[in-house]
């Protein structure tokens, strides 16, 4: 419940864009990284331990980047074609990938194709998030809706619950960075002032 709070929190720190966000995603990794070891969840395990590279990957990325926005915030964008098309594709081979191994060894997940799809949609989106994409938003919502039912059919009722604020800090952020990317969107060659 810890770890999945302060889950929570780093969310809302994204959302906010504040570099806070991923000191909280590491400290919520380690603690689920106990508890999913307490339940023998390996998978669990392994997720966590890639959340928690990946957040000091994001850390460093914000850190490079947080002279971007006026405010000392991160500023955001929307990603290129190519950008999407890296993102698509490494998450497609990726849940492929990471699906296929879940299912060579049953161990490591009880559910392979959905737990892979929300293992590796979660990097894609924490990925997304680290380089400052308004796409990050949506990743995080096509992981929410496997997610949530996911949680909810397993017996996990208060995993579902928090992927359930989840969604709805998803649908606040997503709302935002919308509108800040827009707001400093440079203007088209020759466009009318």
């Amino acid at each position: 419940m810890i770890g999945n709070t302060i889950g929570l929190a780093a969310l809302a720190l994204g959302w906010r864009r504040s570099i806070w966000t991923w000191p909280a995603q590491f400290l919520s990794g380690v603690i689920l990284v106990g508890a999913y070891a307490s339940a023998h969840l390996s998978g669990g395990v392994g997720k966590q331990l890639l959340v928690m590279g990946v957040a000091l990957w994001g850390w460093r990325q914000w850190q490079r980047g947080r002279q971007q926005a006026q405010d000392g915030s991160i500023a955001v964008r929307f990603a290129t074609w190519r950008e999407r098309g890296v993102l698509l594709g490494g998450t497609a081979l990726g849940t492929l990938a990471v699906g296929g191994l879940f299912v060579a060894v049953p161990e490591l997940s009880w559910n392979p194709w959905p737990d892979a799809y929300i293992f590796v949609g979660t990097l894609a989106a924490m990925v997304a998030q680290a380089r400052g994409l308004v796409e990050f938003w949506f990743a995080w919502l096509l992981v929410d809706i496997v997610g949530v039912p996911l949680a909810f059919s397993s017996g996990l009722a208060f995993s579902g619950l928090v992927y359930v604020i989840y969604l709805a800090l998803v649908l606040w952020g997503m709302r935002d960075w919308w509108l800040r990317s827009r707001a400093h969107a440079p203007a088209l060659e020759g466009a009318a002032a």
